[in-house]
């Protein structure tokens, strides 16, 4: 038996919302960690971290971490940003995990 379009659209609807949550809270998390790193106090451009980001993605996934410096959506950084270095390694204040 075939569903109605009306049911079709609650069940999409459901769906958005458990995606928006998802997303949510894997959002949390990572600004969670990114302010740990210390990432909250280093001035750079959203388009020179969004490649950063990418970076690292690449590197957990086993591609080789290459950057493309584009952004999924929203909008291009600013013409002629000069791009910021991104380290790794400890934070900058010091400070530990614990």
């Amino acid at each position: 038996m075939k569903k109605p379009s009306s049911r079709i659209r609650e069940e999409i609807a459901r769906l958005q919302d458990q995606l928006k949550a998802a997303e949510t809270r894997e959002a949390e998390r990572i600004g969670r960690i990114a302010l740990k790193a210390g990432l909250g106090e280093i001035e750079i451009e959203e388009s020179d971290l969004q490649a950063a980001f990418e970076e690292l993605a690449g590197r957990f996934r086993g591609k080789g971490g290459k950057a493309t410096g584009k952004k999924m959506g929203g909008e291009a950084g600013e013409p002629g940003a000069s791009p910021a270095k991104v380290e790794t390694g400890a934070p900058a204040s010091g400070a530990g995990e614990g």
